[in-house]
């Protein structure tokens, strides 16, 4: 591929932050405006098969809570580690207003617990010793970036 193309949107892998709604509005917004370079997820939600470390450079596009693609986001970084390990510079990297991986451990083990996300993998023990996966990106500029149809509970 010439070094100028870019590989078509609708090619491309779909990034999903949190489930369709209000948290996804808010994560999708911090991504737009800069705010959230980081996200984590744990390591059972990835196929067996795949090592999450070997997704740095590509690309996935963000969609909003009704299936719009909002931006293109490239992986720079991915990380593996335990639960108590996360640190608190991803913490705030996260752009969801946590003071440190602390606060940061609380809201995901509610998110991790809540029934949107045991009904999509499961039930999961969380502990000190969870894997996690750590994924730092950047919004890339050479695709268009659109504003986010704001998650409407009526429609």
């Amino acid at each position: 591929m010439a070094q100028d193309s870019i590989e078509p949107i609708s090619t491309l892998p779909r990034g999903e932050f949190a489930f369709p709604g209000p948290l996804r509005d808010a994560l999708v917004t911090a991504i737009l405006n800069g705010t959230k370079t980081t996200t984590a997820s744990l390591l059972v939600e990835h196929p067996r098969d795949h090592d999450p470390r070997e997704g740095v450079g590509t690309l996935e596009a963000v969609l909003d809570s009704h299936d719009n693609v909002v931006c293109v986001i490239r992986t720079t970084e991915v990380q593996v580690c335990q639960l108590a390990d996360v640190s608190d510079e991803h913490a705030i990297a996260e752009g969801e207003g946590y003071a440190d991986a602390n606060e940061w451990r609380a809201g995901h083990e509610q998110f991790w617990s809540s029934p949107e996300f045991v009904e999509y993998i499961g039930e999961i023990d969380i502990n000190d010793g969870t894997q996690v996966v750590c994924q730092r990106f950047t919004v890339d500029g050479r695709y268009p970036v659109k504003g986010l149809e704001a998650w409407d509970a009526e429609t």
